[in-house]
């Protein structure tokens, strides 16, 4: 791909990261690693097993993926370090050996929260892991701009042709504007009537910096 598409390809794929919750976003997780790991192993739940908080692995080398994607990551920071903790404990409870962990933060390039970092790297010391780390939407990237362009374009899935968008006319846009500027302005009856920003403020639930500016 030139640099252009490339570029364009990252935003894509931010965009969908940005629209991505829940299980959709565990199964783009999914599929970038997949490509990323020939031996990555997907597991999904199953009935009262549940995936044994193990949202997929690479079985020969005891790396281990939880996956974490709220709707509102900042209103999430203590769920987030609770899911860290206790999904780590049902894991090395279930699967062995465990010698890496990464928890997988759909942050929506957002960042985590310090003590997030500080849990994982308590858990890697206090459990003598390898590795461990917190991966987030950024690190993701990361990864899918190493893989070949097919793969690439297959999960952002679709880039126009750069070629034909520079043959767009917009003479359309002319017309509509010289028929705008042709049209008789109404003069306006009656008495404006301004808004209360205050009742604004407070209907779009803005705080009392916001109200300041």
């Amino acid at each position: 791909m030139t640099a252009e598409e490339i570029t364009l390809a990252r935003i894509f794929f931010e965009n969908k990261v940005r629209s991505s919750d829940g299980n959709t976003f565990e199964d783009l997780f999914t599929q970038v690693m997949n490509y990323a790991e020939p031996d990555f192993e997907q597991i999904k739940p199953w009935g009262n097993i549940g995936d044994r908080k193990n949202d997929g692995f690479i079985r020969s080398k005891g790396i281990f993926y939880q996956v974490f994607a709220p709707e509102e990551i900042d209103k999430s920071y203590p769920d987030a370090i609770s899911k860290l903790e206790k999904d780590f404990k049902g894991l090395i409870s279930q699967w062995h050996p465990v010698k890496e962990f990464y928890f997988v933060v759909n942050d929506k390039y957002k960042g985590v929260h310090a003590d997030s970092n500080n849990r994982i790297e308590n858990i890697v010391k206090t459990n003598s892991l390898n590795k461990g780390k917190i991966l987030t939407a950024r690190d993701l990237e990361r990864i899918v701009f190493t893989l070949p362009d097919d793969q690439i374009l297959k999960i952002v899935s679709f880039l126009p042709n750069l070629n034909q968008l520079g043959n767009l006319d917009f003479s359309v846009v002319t017309q509509v504007i010289g028929y705008i500027m042709k049209l008789e302005v109404q003069p306006l009856n009656g008495q404006i009537k301004f808004p209360d920003w205050n009742e604004k403020i407070t209907f779009n639930n803005l705080g009392e910096s916001t109200k300041q500016f």
